[in-house]
């Protein structure tokens, strides 16, 4: 049976509106972005989030020490832009001595106050506590498993999962996984570690893939 007409409109309007997202999409340089990328850029003017899309985001993280910088850099967006966070990323690895967790994990009340008086950072006591408590917390799950890598790549028997995401599909804020994984990481005492930061932390980290099929940064 031959499609009906109006089916075929459907299909048509569908195509037309992918047609102006890539559009849409196509930057100063002529490559193609995921869209939150593109627009941040056109909006902002912001480098930092073309070189975090394009190099970073959503390719796979092994080393520990990066895991656990990355889990610190997810957890300190809640309420903020993650523009804000990449920002004040640098800021961040110089105050928490790289962020080492071995080295973060004997921070004491002295350091404490003294971060509280660093304007690069965000001067939230509770979140500045939360990067010592989870750098404890990740120290726990190393001697569990061996390395903090070996557990959070196990949810995903370490494979990516790659969404395929088209250029008309919205991007989740959280999944049964990130829920999953919230969870547990609540279980073993970490801190502001909701679905939806984690969502963002397995997109950070590599083990989801919600990079565009038009993406030229797959």
């Amino acid at each position: 049976m031959p499609p009906k007409k109006h089916n075929n409109k459907i299909i048509k309007k569908e195509k037309d509106i992918e047609k102006d997202v890539e559009k849409e999409t196509i930057d100063i340089d002529g490559k193609t972005r995921c869209e939150f990328a593109s627009i941040i850029y056109k909006k902002k003017k912001s480098e930092i989030m073309l070189r975090y899309h394009d190099k970073r985001w959503c390719k796979p993280i092994h080393e520990e020490n990066e895991l656990y910088a990355m889990l610190v850099l997810e957890t300190m967006q809640a309420g903020l832009s993650w523009l804000t966070i990449l920002e004040k990323e640098e800021n961040y690895r110089k105050a928490f001595d790289k962020l080492n967790p071995v080295i973060v994990a004997k921070y004491n009340a002295k350091k404490i106050e003294k971060l509280m008086q660093n304007p690069g950072i965000i001067r939230n006591k509770r979140k500045i506590v939360s990067i010592i408590n989870n750098a404890k917390a990740f120290l726990k799950v190393q001697n569990e498993f061996g390395t903090f890598d070996k557990y959070i790549w196990s949810f995903t028997d370490r494979k990516t999962i790659d969404h395929h995401r088209s250029k008309k599909d919205e991007m989740p804020a959280k999944s049964e996984l990130s829920e999953k994984i919230s969870k547990d990481l609540k279980k073993r005492g970490f801190q502001f570690v909701g679905p939806i930061s984690i969502y963002s932390y397995l997109q950070g980290i590599g083990i989801i893939n919600d990079h565009n099929e038009f993406c030229d940064f797959r």
